[in-house]
């Protein structure tokens, strides 16, 4: 029986392009090595710093990224993406080139007798009011018909400064001693789930609470990154470094 992995705020693209090879390079050589013992891969959201897709055009900068996606999907290995708050402009290229259907909302589910929630977890702050208002309007039919009018070279290019200036505002933000983050984790354990993964707080967190365990799997910009793993009836967080010079 094959494993199952978990990553999430990945941000390609949020640096400039010989920077941000670096971090490509070690995501790719990640999913290279876990090819091996996949069964399932979920993409909880931002794997992308900003991601807009037009009928015959998608970003540039992240066609290795791509290709190792379809390298995946042609190995038997699923994949399933939770869209997050950056990478939101999804329309219809995963669908249609890997058969992967971008969430749009969270996911439950049942894995290897584990009742698991899965969120990128945007919105879930007690202050992200304001927010919810915006993702609507953002994420809107009309909003994204609008956006496809302009020019592929301006539209990715006003996507990726929006995206920046989110990420600014996120790096300010404090989200005191009780975030909503945790609580609606908390609260997703108290209602049955045994285990709750989550990104977007850019926080490593592995709580174990009421039986029930809640993961946030932390953010992969400072060349750090952690994922997580469910092998059988085990669930481990682990470093993506070392768990690379263990395989060498």
């Amino acid at each position: 029986m094959g494993k199952h992995y978990f990553i999430s705020d990945i941000h390609l693209g949020f640096f400039e392009r010989a920077k941000d090879r670096v971090r490509e390079d070690l995501l790719l050589e990640f999913l290279t090595a876990i090819k091996q013992d996949a069964d399932s891969l979920f993409l909880l959201g931002d794997i992308f710093d900003y991601w807009f897709e037009y009928d015959t055009v998608v970003p540039a900068y992240f066609y290795r990224t791509l290709a190792k996606i379809a390298e995946l999907v042609d190995y038997g290995i699923r994949i399933e993406y939770i869209m997050g708050n950056h990478d939101f402009g999804h329309h219809s290229f995963f669908k249609d080139e890997f058969g992967i259907d971008i969430a749009r909302e969270d996911n439950e589910l049942e894995l290897e007798d584990y009742r698991i929630y899965l969120s990128h977890g945007d919105g879930k702050s007690h202050s992200d009011r304001g927010y919810l208002i915006l993702k609507k309007l953002l994420r809107s039919n009309w909003a994204n018909y609008l956006f496809r009018r302009i020019h592929p070279d301006w539209g990715i290019k006003l996507a990726a400064g929006s995206s920046h200036k989110s990420r600014k505002h996120t790096d300010q933000k404090s989200y005191g001693d009780s975030d909503g983050i945790k609580d609606f984790a908390l609260e997703r354990i108290n209602a049955g789930c045994d285990i709750v993964i989550m990104g977007h707080k850019h926080e490593l967190i592995d709580l174990h609470y009421e039986g029930g365990r809640y993961i946030n799997l932390g953010e992969w910009i400072s060349g750090d990154p952690y994922f997580a793993v469910l092998d059988g009836k085990s669930l481990t967080v682990e470093n993506v470094k070392k768990y690379l010079k263990q395989r060498i």
